[in-house]
């Protein structure tokens, strides 16, 4: 019921930094969002999430020390900064709300209400 937009994907060269977002129409944004991603031929994968006051973060070991999430419930909006961005970073990223309670905030089957994705590419 509550609608997610992803957006801030682009292209950008191994070592660069991108900036994404994560926006809800309603007026309310006090829930966990998870950030993950996916590419073709495989699942889609846990990145980082944030619980719903912003004191909790949680991230993937592979963008540990690279990327930061954050949020502004009065803005409605989690980011996710990006830095030293890889190759391997190449993915359609997601957000989601959390749906399920408990302290797994990393299991994809937490979340719903995914947004359409947007689309980073990191080229070498």
């Amino acid at each position: 019921q509550v609608p997610l937009v992803e957006s801030g994907g682009g292209l950008v060269q191994a070592g660069g930094s991108l900036r994404l977002s994560c926006a809800a129409s309603g007026r309310t944004f006090s829930y966990a969002i998870g950030w993950f991603r996916q590419v073709p031929g495989k699942e889609r994968e846990f990145v980082a999430a944030i619980n719903w006051s912003g004191g909790s973060t949680y991230y993937a070991d592979s963008v540990k020390g690279r990327f930061t999430i954050s949020r502004d419930n009065a803005k409605n909006t989690v980011y996710l900064q990006m830095n030293s961005l890889k190759p391997e970073d190449t993915a359609v990223y997601y957000c989601g709300r959390k749906i399920l309670s408990g302290s797994n905030f990393s299991n994809k089957g937490q979340y719903a209400y995914w947004g359409q994705g947007t689309q980073v590419t990191v080229s070498s």
